[in-house]
């Protein structure tokens, strides 16, 4: 077995994975009757879909860095000459093209194309389940181990900054705090795992308590 497989701590996150994640996307993700459970509406009714149809198909990639000490996550903080969700904190994804065969292939581009991850350094081992925005897409996450060894390239066209934060501390519930602003004339109320100088919240948030959730949660 692969040297970064050997610390008890990572080995048990793998196992809870194979029992934890879906084999294959859900299949109702893209479908536009299909109200996913989990999405930026669970704290926010008002950010439920009025049109599902409306909502655009995309994928990301939830990298688990595979450290011998203790697993990290990679995450993003998106470039502040963005015009949509500039500086936000986020996976590496995005919307699904035509020509990506499947969403882990979406996930697998976008990453490479955002921190220069390249496919060889990635080992995908399931998803969790679809997960809706109230700006309008449907995101499919694609969890994966990354060899701490990959090179991270960010492109400052997409991304300011690539680093880790550690993956007990985001699975981790008392980290999972509950934060409120006003959105459209009303408050929306959302999940925020501030760590050091980051403030990871919306989407990015929810993703990490689905994973919380399904693999973590008594």
């Amino acid at each position: 077995m692969n040297s970064i497989f050997a610390n008890p701590t990572l080995t048990d996150f793998v196992e809870r994975a194979k029992t934890g994640l879906h084999i294959a996307p859900v299949p109702e993700s893209f479908d536009p009757d299909y109200l996913p459970p989990h999405g930026d509406h669970q704290l926010a009714e008002n950010l439920a879909p009025a049109d599902g149809r409306l909502h655009k198909p995309a994928a990301v990639l939830v990298p688990i860095m595979a450290h011998e000490t203790a697993p990290t996550m990679l995450l993003t903080r998106r470039s502040s000459h963005l015009r949509a969700h500039s500086g936000q904190i986020a996976f590496p994804g995005g919307r699904i093209d035509p020509d990506d065969r499947d969403p882990c292939a979406a996930a697998l581009r976008e990453a490479r194309e955002e921190v220069g991850l390249e496919p060889r350094y990635v080992t995908p081992l399931g998803f969790l389940d679809p997960y809706l925005t109230g700006t309008g897409y449907r995101i499919v996450p694609v969890v994966a181990l990354v060899d701490p060894a990959a090179p991270i390239l960010p492109d400052p066209a997409e991304v300011d900054a690539a680093f880790e934060v550690p993956l007990d501390f985001l699975m981790d519930e008392a980290n999972h705090q509950r934060h409120h602003r006003e959105f459209r004339g009303t408050l929306r109320h959302f999940y925020a795992m501030p760590y050091e100088d980051h403030y990871i919240w919306g989407a990015t948030a929810g993703i990490l308590r689905n994973l919380y959730e399904r693999l973590y949660a008594v």
